[in-house]
């Protein structure tokens, strides 16, 4: 439904994992099963810490728990291992596993010609969006493949807002990892954190989910936060 007044929120940004799927238990299978190669059990604290972060810096982090030190071409071979294993669990999402809210907040802001624009880390979004029927949805998708630098850095977001040709300061992130919303306010964005308070607390505003999320809302936040 378009609001009565013009927004000052002209792009809505969502990080993929947590927010628009949980895919966080395929990655958790995916990395627990590579690391056990290298005697270390994997737990899910580590995962946690995992979110947000590139393929090739998680390996790097499971290295660094596991006491072990690869070599290049054996982070490259357990990355491209994991990846295949997680693609083999997305193969079967399907459009009923969208998180709630989201589909509703989405039409409301193509509704109100708000830009919405996906920022993951991920190398596998497009693909997993897909899976998810909403391959035409977004007007612009930056993943892993078009950043150098993973979350916290704040590239992921600046790109989204540069190709949607939206100031920083008029775009919201939407995210559920530490990692994201610190990007986000790196960026100058208004950050909503989906979860955990403890974990999120950097956020503008902490929701267990989208369900009760709405435009007006956010364009409430960014008259108190932002102006």
């Amino acid at each position: 439904m378009p609001l009565d007044i013009k927004p000052n929120i002209k792009g809505v940004i969502f990080d993929l994992d947590g927010v628009i799927v949980d895919s966080a238990q395929f990655h958790y299978e995916a990395w627990k099963a590579l690391a056990c190669e290298w005697n270390y059990d994997l737990k899910r604290s580590d995962n946690e810490a995992l979110k947000g972060v590139s393929r090739k810096d998680s390996v790097l982090k499971i290295a660094t728990w596991a006491g072990v030190y690869p070599t290049t071409q054996e982070l490259e071979s357990i990355a491209a291992r994991k990846n295949t294993l997680y693609l083999e669990l997305c193969s079967k999402l399907t459009p009923h596993d969208i998180l709630p809210g989201i589909e509703n907040l989405i039409n409301e802001l193509k509704a109100n010609t708000i830009k919405v624009a996906l920022g993951s880390a991920s190398k596998n979004a497009r693909f997993v969006i897909e899976k998810l029927g909403l391959d035409t949805t977004f007007d612009v998708i930056v993943d892993g493949n078009d950043v150098i630098h993973s979350k916290p850095n704040p590239e992921v977001f600046i790109k989204a807002a540069k190709r949607m040709n939206i100031h920083a300061q008029n775009c919201c992130v939407i995210e559920d990892a530490p990692a994201g919303i610190q990007a986000a306010l790196k960026a100058q964005m208004l950050a909503i954190g989906l979860g955990k308070t403890a974990e999120l607390f950097q956020a503008h505003l902490i929701l267990p989910n989208a369900s009760h999320l709405t435009l007006s809302k956010i364009e409430q936040l960014y008259q108190q936060i932002l102006t």
